[in-house]
């Protein structure tokens, strides 16, 4: 592709992103976008005119399962083995060190 990205649009893209690139990091992504737009172009450039639009290339469906409302164990069964609940929930120590 003739119109690879220049090294004055990456600076260009990081300066709008306000990104602090290295000049190597600038020289890599130059490269490697250019690379990224060469392939771009090879893709646009394929004739898909006969190709049927496709969401997915293998008819597939998702398999679940119905919900179904099933027993469960009892809350204050459950509270019971706990080490500490309070108000029907159980107590944990503070995560962040902060007591709510």
């Amino acid at each position: 592709m003739s119109d690879r990205i220049t090294r004055d649009e990456v600076i260009h893209v990081a300066r709008l992103a306000r990104l602090a690139l290295s000049d190597d990091e600038i020289d890599e992504f130059t490269r490697q976008l250019g690379d990224i737009l060469e392939h771009a172009a090879d893709v646009e450039a394929l004739d898909v005119g006969d190709i049927p639009p496709t969401a997915h290339p293998l008819p597939l469906r998702n398999v679940t399962r119905p919900d179904v409302l099933v027993d469960t164990i009892d809350r204050d069964e459950l509270l019971a083995q706990a080490p500490a609940a309070e108000d029907g929930r159980f107590k944990v120590p503070p995560v962040l060190g902060e007591e709510p």
